[in-house]
């Protein structure tokens, strides 16, 4: 069931989504040759702290997990496409890393992911990034009200296809705000004009996530998606809130 959001729950989600976006910058700062995942881990836990907002992902449990997720957020790397565990792998100089963060501000739920290179990244690398990165900016400019659902994914896909990359089977942006993932799911494909009507106080998680090469996925046993061949991939998501005119971004970020 779709459930929309008024006037007083865009506020709490608003500071829901500052804190979220405070927090993933830094992280994104952090982020470098020689840091372990686990540290970025740490940090994230600890800017956390130092507000009222709880991590949305520690012992969250989908679905499809055996278990509830240990971690604060998610890091996924190179070939891991989400739900990456925050271990001792050290990062190295041409990795990609998607950082995914979840915040519980008083009942209030914001989603957001980037992908970082990690010093000099490949030319391949660098255009998945900005692809993915594109076709988020463009999934949240179709996000309008009167639109349809098929909208945001139409154009994902189309973007995908202008830079010969995959979009990833089977993983989807969704809907948020009261629980971490809500109704609707948001396809990273469709049809223009189709899908769900887009209406004030509708609140979404758009998340594109493309690979090199074929977008098939396999879920190790830790719960990680990873592409099934091997090849590299990225993931861009941004919490927006449908109103009457242009959608507003409630995580915002500096550097994307």
């Amino acid at each position: 069931m779709v459930r929309l959001k008024n006037e007083r729950d865009f506020e709490f989600l608003r500071v829901s989504g500052k804190i979220l976006g405070d927090v993933l910058n830094e992280l994104i700062k952090t982020a470098d040759i020689g840091v372990k995942l686990s540290a970025l881990d740490k940090l994230a836990r600890s800017l956390i702290e130092k507000t009222e907002a709880k991590p949305a992902f520690l012992d969250y449990k989908s679905e499809s997990a055996q278990k509830p997720y240990p971690a604060v957020i998610c890091t996924s790397v190179n070939d891991q496409v989400v739900h990456g565990l925050p271990n001792n792998y050290l990062l190295k100089f041409g990795d990609i890393l998607k950082i995914d963060l979840g915040i519980n501000y008083k009942g209030y739920f914001t989603d957001a992911a980037v992908t970082v290179g990690i010093g000099k990244i490949t030319i391949e690398a660098g255009k998945l990034i900005r692809a993915t990165h594109e076709a988020l900016t463009n999934g949240i400019f179709a996000s309008k009200s009167g639109g349809c659902l098929g909208d945001i994914g139409w154009i994902i896909e189309k973007t995908a296809e202008k830079y010969g990359l995959s979009v990833i089977d089977g993983l989807t942006g969704h809907g948020t705000g009261f629980e971490l993932h809500e109704d609707p799911i948001v396809y990273n494909y469709g049809q223009k004009n189709e899908g769900m009507k887009l209406v004030p106080g509708l609140v979404l998680a758009i998340e594109p996530m493309f690979s090199v090469d074929g977008g098939k996925t396999e879920q190790q046993s830790d719960g990680t998606f990873v592409t099934s061949d091997g090849s590299l991939s990225a993931h861009f998501e941004q919490t927006i809130l449908i109103t009457q005119k242009e959608p507003e971004i409630l995580t915002p970020l500096t550097d994307f």
